[in-house]
């Protein structure tokens, strides 16, 4: 398995690491990663790799067998050795817009209290579907109501619960389309504010920013009909 770097510290853009293995697809397999692989809506990283005497552009970063986290290269080349000492940068730029908006649709979420059917995440926009009859008519006050919460600057930090206390407490989960992983003992939860200001806390795998006020100004995009109880709802970052 793997060594999720950026589940420590989602703000690690540089890492040092070894080489463990190379899949049959010509990926590459480290000991430890800053890269986040795609999942939850959330993309995959990119950026590079560089050793002596060689370098390789990351085109993306995804799931593996047995917790392994593959980064893709760019293009067909000769791969690091396995036991090759590498040093890894993410494409910060793409992934700090990437947990500005993760963490802007989980507060969509809290302002828009309805089941969620789908999300994803992008470079400066996100969307997520909401098990919604009608479109919203207030959408000006929605849009001042997640502002407030960025400007609240409220702290993002993680809990860990088992998967009993999940199971115990069905309503934490937001999502109707993605089950949180169980299996392994423990699910994380992500929690935004503390104690008794807490607005949200959900299972969540992806990365986030340290506190709401590192997302921006946010801006409500359109809001498309996708069936009949099915409303896809746009969000953007606005600076």
């Amino acid at each position: 398995m793997t060594e999720m770097l950026f589940r420590d510290d989602p703000h690690l853009a540089e890492a040092a690491a070894t080489v463990e293995a190379h899949t049959p697809e010509g990926g590459v397999v480290l000991d430890r990663s800053c890269f986040y692989p795609t999942g939850g809506g959330q993309p995959g990283d990119c950026g590079s790799l560089a050793w002596a005497g060689g370098a390789m552009e990351v085109a993306t970063t995804v799931k593996g067998e047995d917790g392994a986290i593959v980064l893709v290269p760019a293009e067909a080349q000769a791969l690091p050795a396995v036991g090759t000492a590498v040093t890894q940068t993410l494409d910060w730029d793409r992934r700090s817009l990437h947990m500005r908006v993760h963490t802007a649709l989980h507060l969509l979420s809290v302002v828009i209290p309805l089941p969620v059917t789908g999300g994803s995440i992008g470079a400066g926009k996100g969307r997520l579907d909401f098990d919604m009859a009608d479109t919203p008519q207030d959408r000006d006050a929605l849009e001042a109501q997640l502002n407030e919460l960025v400007d609240l600057d409220l702290p993002v930090t993680e809990d860990w619960i088992t998967d009993a206390e999940l199971a115990a407490n069905p309503a934490l989960v937001k999502t109707m389309s993605v089950a949180p992983p169980r299996g392994a003992g423990q699910v994380r939860l992500v929690r935004i504010g503390k104690g008794d200001q807490t607005v949200d806390l959900q299972p969540c795998g992806g990365t986030h920013v340290a506190r709401t006020g590192e997302i921006g100004r946010l801006r409500l995009g359109k809001v498309e009909k996708k069936g009949r109880q099915n409303r896809r709802v746009y969000l953007h970052l606005d600076a």
